[in-house]
């Protein structure tokens, strides 16, 4: 008798972290650009009032937000391969004899690098943000990764309210 009210009782705490089954509704949904990375308990986080005194900014500063969030995701990852000692074989710097792995953790390691590589650096950053991923094209699908595919709007919007939110953690 016991086993079984333990049985029951464990049966009755797995279902609560059951997928829940809704019924597919389908409709014609178009992403809201406005609703996208609305989250509880703040809903749309606007402190300082800039959609109502200057609403035509807003598809702009939302593209920037999406963009800075890209950026940040990727330093994150980079910061963590960094720190995790997992580095590229070879030189960084052959002529000074400078490799990867001579590069230290955290800030100062910016200051390790030669002006050519920071150089080299600011030139490809100010090429994708310029010519390859230019901030003026204002719904964030550049035709390349993810999005480049055909998305259910329903799922396209879960998705990017999904990369709203870990661009802002990121960030």
């Amino acid at each position: 008798m016991m086993k079984i009210v333990i049985a029951a009782i464990l049966a009755g705490a797995a279902s609560a972290f059951a997928p829940q089954l809704q019924p597919k509704a389908s409709s014609s949904l178009a992403v809201n650009e406005l609703e996208l990375g609305v989250t509880e308990p703040l809903g749309v986080f606007d402190p300082l009032g800039w959609l109502d005194t200057q609403p035509e900014a807003f598809e702009r500063r939302r593209a920037v937000e999406r963009k800075h969030g890209r950026i940040a995701m990727a330093a994150v990852i980079g910061t963590i391969v960094h720190n995790n000692k997992i580095v590229f074989d070879g030189y960084i710097s052959p002529s000074q004899n400078l490799k990867f792995a001579d590069i230290p953790e955290g800030f100062m390691g910016f200051f390790s690098i030669p002006t050519a590589g920071i150089a080299q650096i600011i030139f490809i950053v100010g090429f994708v943000e310029l010519a390859w991923l230019p901030a003026s094209q204002y719904d964030g699908d550049y035709g390349v990764g993810y999005f480049g595919n055909d998305l259910d709007p329903e799922e396209k919007a879960r998705k990017l309210n999904v990369e709203f939110n870990n661009g802002r953690a990121a960030m």
